[in-house]
């Protein structure tokens, strides 16, 4: 991203910020919302479309030559590359541990802990939900938890909303930190800047998620018999994740954070029961008391192991120095030289993010997921072509997903490159001011995750343009940077791609209206708590 201290400044002084410009300014980004939102295109089309036209008016209207252009989009396939070895990676643990019959297993597990309703709820579509957007996501979450809470009991509409809401703080350090990598990405700023205030804000919205899926659950008095519960654990998760994201452990912060509260909730669901001994739990439907079908009964700590070995990987090569330096040996990285646009907009000299081959986050999730496999198949977890059948999802789930990002990553860096979206910062920087942008700036993030579907693509298209607001403003860059993902994170739940995904798994296929306008009321309900704690903590 170019490291221009003027920001707008050298635009403005050769391009009034009229209407006319800064619409061309922003035009990628609607023709963006005009695709997926009126004529219901895919997140890769429409983003192939908006980078072919944001290159245009940078070319044409903003007088970025060939070779600017040609620098933004080597600048874009680096930026890609980080984030896509992620994506691959956590969809490949996923579908192993899948395979094997491990997340079946552990989903069915922890509502037997409880006879009560809305702990149950809490446990399975809040807790677990949170635990499996820790390792990956693309609605695959939802997918996985609204079918076993049908099996419970809840309708299936009550069953999508609640994983959604229950998932909802917890996107942006899940799947091992995707949709922040990609904002450190974009902005080309420290992590050690930009983790703590995103985690205090998700952290706290953590709780607001949790006692959202209670009342859901279990209506006013469940929500009131179970508030000791979800108060603690909604502090544990985001205390944890806190932690965790300081100590420069971010790419675990959802991971790490989730299985803290199922520690505790199993924990507080034992001692409920020995304290006032309940009705024995329902006994499980049909769909939860079948064995897999290749008649073996799987052990629960046997199906964790995937996941307790990605988290010492992940602790090991992060924190022992030692290992860390020598997979650290093999980088991926390119030197960019200062360019200058036509109208005068410069782009410092810069080198790219680095990429850490063996040492990057996607690799420690390659190495779990070899491990983990080899463990399900000594266990015989496995039947034949399991191998075959986990690649064919990895790619089916990651294809499309990873020609989106690519295009609108693309998209973004034209735009920031040749100051288009400075120019769009002047604009929403004069239209709101010091006071209000703070209230706005995590619906903006809501805004982008609606549109895309995805906190990352949030991030892609609107991080820098909030950056530079922020910049002009005179505001704290890490505070309205963290209510940027914070707002993707919460408002991603809201998707229709991610809705039309649960709602598939629960035979609402076609009735997404009845979850949609549900989600779109209880789902701002973090995010307004969220721009309120912006207005407390934008003067610090």
């Amino acid at each position: 991203m170019p490291r221009n201290t003027g920001v707008a400044a050298s635009i403005i002084g050769r391009m009034q910020l009229t209407l006319l410009n800064w619409l061309l300014a922003l035009l990628p980004v609607l023709v963006i919302l005009v695709l997926m939102l009126v004529f219901n295109w895919g997140g890769s089309r429409a983003g192939a479309a908006s980078w072919f036209i944001a290159i245009l008016i940078a070319n044409q209207v903003f007088a970025a030559d060939a070779r600017l252009i040609a620098y933004s989009q080597a600048k874009a396939i680096i930026l890609s590359l980080n984030v896509l070895y992620v994506i691959w990676m956590a969809l490949l643990l996923y579908h192993i541990a899948d395979e094997a019959g491990a997340v079946k297993m552990i989903g069915e597990s922890l509502p037997r802990l409880t006879s009560d309703r809305t702990m149950q709820a809490l446990l399975l579509g809040w807790v677990f939900i949170s635990f499996l957007q820790g390792l990956g996501g693309l609605g695959v979450p939802v997918a996985v938890t609204a079918p076993l809470l049908v099996g419970l009991g809840f309708s299936p509409v009550q069953s999508v909303i609640i994983a959604s809401l229950g998932h909802a703080w917890a996107v942006n350090f899940g799947s091992m930190a995707t949709a922040f990598l990609t904002l450190l990405a974009v902005t080309n700023l420290p992590a050690e800047l930009l983790a703590p205030p995103a985690a205090v804000l998700l952290g706290s919205a953590a709780v607001i998620c949790g006692v959202v899926v209670a009342y859901l659950a279990g209506g006013w008095k469940g929500l009131w018999r179970n508030l000791p519960a979800t108060v603690l654990l909604g502090s544990v998760m985001g205390g944890v994740q806190y932690l965790l994201v300081v100590q420069g452990v971010w790419t675990l912060g959802t991971t790490g954070a989730a299985m803290a509260g199922l520690l505790v909730g199993i924990g507080w669901a034992h001692i409920q029961r020995a304290r006032s001994p309940q009705p024995a739990p329902p006994p499980a439907t049909k769909a939860i008391a079948n064995l897999p079908a290749d008649g073996q009964r799987r052990s629960l700590p046997l199906s964790f192991s995937a996941y307790a070995v990605l988290v010492v990987l992940a602790f090991a090569l992060n924190l022992i120095h030692p290992i860390k330096t020598v997979l650290d040996r093999v980088q991926l990285r390119l030197t960019f030289p200062e360019l200058q646009t036509g109208m005068g907009y410069v782009n410092s000299a810069e080198s790219s993010r680095q990429i850490s081959v063996f040492g990057h986050p996607g690799a420690i999730l390659l190495y779990a997921s070899l491990i983990a496999f080899a463990v399900y198949s000594l266990a015989g977890y496995y039947r034949p072509g399991a191998a075959k059948r986990i690649l064919e999802r990895v790619g089916r789930g990651a294809v499309t997903s990873s020609l989106g990002v690519v295009a609108m990553v693309g998209m973004a860096v034209v735009m920031s490159q040749s100051g288009m979206t400075s120019l769009v910062a002047e604009g929403v920087s004069r239209s709101f001011g010091e006071r209000m942008f703070p209230l706005v700036s995590p619906f903006i993030g809501v805004l982008g995750a609606f549109i895309t579907g995805s906190n990352s693509n949030s991030n892609v298209l609107f991080a820098v343009l909030q950056m530079r607001t922020a910049e002009l403003l005179g505001l704290s860059v890490p505070l309205i940077l963290a209510a940027q993902t914070a707002g993707g994170s919460l408002g991603s739940i809201i998707a229709p791609a991610k809705v039309i995904v649960g709602c598939s798994t629960v035979g609402l296929e076609g009735k997404e209206d009845q979850v949609i306008g549900k989600l779109l009321i209880y789902g701002m309900i973090p995010v307004v708590f969220v721009a309120i704690m912006m207005l407390f903590l934008r003067g610090t």
